[in-house]
């Protein structure tokens, strides 16, 4: 279980001795038990134990296990498995279609018990993480729902973005590709006084210095261009960074006077428009390599907001996930795949390049692939995953995934190495050894 929180279990038989060897088998493996002779008894403490799984014998005085069973509500107790020494066939068919996880004849084989037990809390786990996340998605609205996530980085943008809305000052949004950043930037303008206003998004490295002007400032007489019909909106400029040099110019020129002067015209038009620029390179660098002129850049980062990579936001990958399934299951009409343990493991184990874009083609791929009946998180992300991105040895993915647990440990733990072991459920000089094995550096974690 490496870390997580020990399974839970309420065992209930009314033979002592059969109580206790099954409490001292589960115990010896990890688990928290609370026994109970009676069924009644175990019914009435259920939520206040909220155990992962029931183990329970079928021939009980009073009420039995199978009337146990019948006394569930199949959408939130734990699964039941039934353990009997009387048991048949017939018996063992009409549990199974009555809604038991599994039944176990006595005497039982250790291994094999322990193993259903263990497989049946885990999906019962798997299931309250699901029914959470639903819930949570149900829950989120308005910004929430535009920057989905709960990691601090996120929080904190999101309070940045809200702070910014309505002041009008230029920004300048920082993000590798796919962190979102017209998303960022469409937030601020429907956050902000303008937002029946006009959304112009403009692709930098796609404008044409012969063409920008008839384009953006129009035609006397004929059109009046892209950015007067912006006016009184907001001005995205994607992929600053690569904007042709003559563009610049003409760019900062309309920034700065506030109007444009159409094509063949003789008196300038007066234009009002807030701006938002993106980048995903390092802007002071563009400067100092004359790809983006100083001066311009002055005039839009006014105010900065960085985006986190996914891999900083790593916490966020299960909601995200969740989201963009209901997404597409919703618009391919499908039902919503569940993930599963090894779903969550491939997830957690991609690095994410592509980041959040990345992880939404994901998950479209998965729910076209669960409309066939077939597919997996692991299939969907190597669609997407190129040869140099994979570590060429197994030895080499191993220690890259130990790196990623364990500074991940160390730093949610603030530096306390016994907590940190604990929580990665080794000890503390094997945690010691691996730092210095992977060559990580505890101070650059904190």
């Amino acid at each position: 279980m490496s870390g997580a929180k020990p399974f839970s279990i309420l065992v209930i038989d009314d033979d002592k001795s059969m109580r206790q060897s099954v409490c001292d088998l589960l115990e010896a493996a990890g688990w928290q038990t609370v026994a109970v002779a009676r069924a009644a008894v175990g019914l009435e403490r259920l939520a206040e134990l909220a155990p992962d799984a029931i183990l329970s014998d079928v021939r009980m005085p009073g009420m039995s296990g199978l009337d146990l069973l019948a006394g569930l509500d199949p959408a939130s107790a734990p699964p039941l498995v039934l353990i009997s020494a009387h048991g048949d066939i017939p018996m063992a068919v009409k549990a199974m279609q009555d809604g038991a996880y599994s039944f176990v004849e006595k005497p039982y084989e250790p291994r094999r018990l322990l193993a259903i037990l263990r497989h049946a809390a885990e999906q019962h786990r798997m299931q309250q993480s699901n029914a959470r996340l639903k819930a949570r998605l149900y829950a989120l609205s308005g910004l929430d729902r535009v920057l989905l996530g709960q990691t601090a980085p996120v929080v904190q943008l999101r309070q940045e973005i809200l702070d910014l809305a309505d002041t009008g000052a230029a920004v300048l949004i920082e993000g590798e590709t796919g962190t979102g950043k017209e998303l960022a930037a469409r937030a601020l303008h429907d956050l902000g006084p303008n937002a029946d206003a006009p959304f112009l998004a403009l692709n930098c490295a796609a404008l044409s210095p012969a063409t920008f002007e008839a384009e953006m400032f129009g035609t006397d007489g004929r059109s009046g261009g892209r950015l007067l019909a912006a006016s009184g909106g907001t001005l995205f400029l994607d992929e600053i960074c690569s904007c042709p040099p003559e563009v610049q110019a003409k760019l900062l020129r309309v920034i700065e006077d506030k109007q444009i002067l159409p094509a063949g015209g003789q008196l300038p038009v007066p234009v009002s428009f807030r701006v938002v620029s993106a980048t995903n390179e390092d802007a002071e660098l563009a400067v100092q390599e004359n790809r983006l002129r100083k001066d311009l850049l002055f005039r839009l980062n006014t105010m900065v907001l960085s985006l986190p990579p996914l891999r900083q936001r790593r916490d966020d990958l299960t909601l995200l996930a969740a989201h963009f399934l209901s997404q597409f299951a919703q618009l391919y009409e499908t039902a919503v795949p569940e993930m599963s343990q090894d779903d969550l493991t491939a997830l957690m184990a991609h690095s994410w390049p592509g980041n959040v874009r990345e992880l939404r083609s994901v998950c479209e791929r998965r729910v076209l692939a669960a409309r066939r009946g077939a597919g997996t998180m692991a299939a969907a992300i190597r669609m997407d995953q190129q040869l140099e991105d994979v570590p060429d040895t197994l030895r080499e993915a191993v220690a890259a995934f130990e790196r990623e647990l364990i500074g991940k440990a160390v730093k949610a733990h603030e530096g306390r190495m016994d907590a940190a072991a604990e929580a990665l459920g080794i000890g503390r000089r094997t945690l010691n050894e691996k730092i210095v094995k992977l060559g990580l550096d505890k101070d650059a974690l904190l």
